[in-house]
């Protein structure tokens, strides 16, 4: 296979709480191990609390690793030492906030955004090529006509409007991978399908790959060529996206496709295993975090961190139940391949 776009190595993020001289340690990320393809979608799910804009942050660099690395096309990122090197990154990986309102200023128009972006990131430009690269890109985003709404303000749009200024504004960089952190949350349901066919289409017109972190599997479903499902700082299921949602391997994907309304999906784990919110992560104890939640959970799950494991092909999941259930299938699905 060839390198991915990239990729991380047990990418770890963790912050001290309390008071000053508390030794309490939240640990929001934990061993995280994943890969983005050049031209994929991977969704990134899991509900509040688990970790996942926590990744988006260090993969944007707005966060240090505590532990782990990240890599960039087979480049450490932790190397990138020089001011043209990080503003470089940050033009390959920039990233779409949920609150469209966290990148656009409310008090200038919308294209001043795109420029400031354009006059940082993208020094070859001159001054009048700047101009038509910000209507190019508004173009490219469904903002029509483009000359026009680039002189508007942020509250004379939509808020459909406005998270696809977002993405022109990350689009104007002339990215490799957009880190799009639930872009869609705080838009109306009738407006969420136009931003998803957005990222489908700037996938396939401008050849960028994808990190769409969401709560929302549905979503996933709808655009993600793989999702990644993530529990209190943990990745504990990864495979291709029908598979995952038509046989989740892990409980509390399970629970997450409990909980969409979708005639097609398979049955999952009863409600009755939802008893609470993700545990608080502060100083945590060995075994499996979602133990505590689990209807499924055995003695080995109290003491021992499951680690994401291949049950299949393009298929992980950091579980000791669903691990050895897929050791018992394997000499049955050999059978049947023979």
């Amino acid at each position: 296979m060839s390198e991915p776009l990239l990729r991380t190595e047990q990418l770890s993020r963790h912050f001290r709480v309390g008071k000053l001289f508390s030794r309490d340690v939240l640990h929001a990320v934990d061993d995280v191990n994943l890969t983005i393809g050049r031209g994929e979608i991977v969704a990134l799910v899991g509900e509040s609390g688990s970790g996942k804009s926590t990744i988006a942050r260090l993969l944007a660099r707005v966060y240090k690793p505590t532990g782990g690395e990240i890599y960039f096309e087979g480049v450490s990122v932790s190397r990138l030492r020089t001011r043209k090197q990080r503003l470089a990154y940050a033009s390959d990986v920039p990233m779409v906030f949920q609150d469209p309102y966290s990148s656009i200023n409310p008090a200038y128009r919308i294209s001043h955004g795109i420029r400031r972006g354009l006059n940082l990131h993208r020094k070859d430009l001159a001054r009048k090529q700047r101009g038509v690269e910000v209507e190019r890109v508004l173009g490219a985003v469904g903002l029509v006509p483009p000359r026009a709404m680039s002189g508007k303000f942020p509250h004379e749009l939509s808020g459909g409007q406005r998270q696809r200024v977002g993405f022109a504004q990350a689009l104007a960089f002339r990215p490799k991978l957009i880190i799009a952190d639930e872009p869609v949350s705080m838009l109306d349901v009738s407006i969420r399908i136009g931003v998803l066919n957005l990222m489908s289409e700037l996938r396939q017109r401008e050849g960028v790959s994808f990190l769409y972190i969401t709560h929302d599997i549905a979503g996933a479903r709808y655009i993600a060529d793989r999702v990644l499902v993530m529990y209190a700082g943990h990745l504990v299921e990864e495979g291709p996206t029908e598979e995952v949602i038509r046989r989740p391997r892990h409980p509390y994907t399970q629970l997450l496709l409990s909980a969409v309304p979708d005639p097609r999906a398979p049955l999952g784990i009863s409600d009755a295993a939802d008893v609470g919110e993700p545990p608080k992560v502060v100083n945590p104890s060995e075994g499996c975090r979602f133990r505590f939640r689990c209807p499924l959970a055995v003695d080995v799950c109290q003491t021992v961190t499951p680690p994401m494991r291949q049950v299949g092909a393009g298929r992980f999941v950091a579980c000791h139940v669903a691990e050895a259930d897929a050791e018992e299938q394997a000499p049955r699905l050999a059978g049947v391949e023979s």
